[in-house]
């Protein structure tokens, strides 16, 4: 598609409107002047999507049905334990191992 522009006077724009309406639905632009000066432009509004976009949208790629199936972790997450159960972490008065104790003496220095 070849889009043009049109430009016009004020005035002009008030005498052929519905003309320029009519350009601007076939693609085209038109810039309003006052005097040299552009001051508006008329230009289509995009028409809006009335299919839904395909998931994916190059080859190669494949959805599963699986991929709408609900996650397991989201059921966890929610319905689980507000305190889960800890691994073993370095609580106070253990001994930590011994290459974080190389490291804090690194700092000491």
């Amino acid at each position: 598609m070849i889009k043009t522009m049109k430009v016009v006077s004020i005035h002009e724009a008030k005498a052929k409107l519905s003309e320029y309406l009519d350009a601007v639905a076939k693609g085209e632009t038109v810039v309003i002047c006052n005097g040299n000066q552009p001051v508006a432009e008329l230009k289509a509004i995009p028409k809006k999507q009335t299919e839904p976009r395909p998931i994916g949208g190059t080859r190669g790629i494949e959805i599963f049905p699986s991929f709408y199936e609900p996650m397991s972790e989201v059921d966890e997450w929610e319905n689980g334990p507000i305190f889960p159960a800890t691994s073993k972490t370095n609580r106070v008065g253990e001994k930590a191992p011994a290459s974080q104790s190389r490291r804090r003496k690194a700092r000491r220095r």
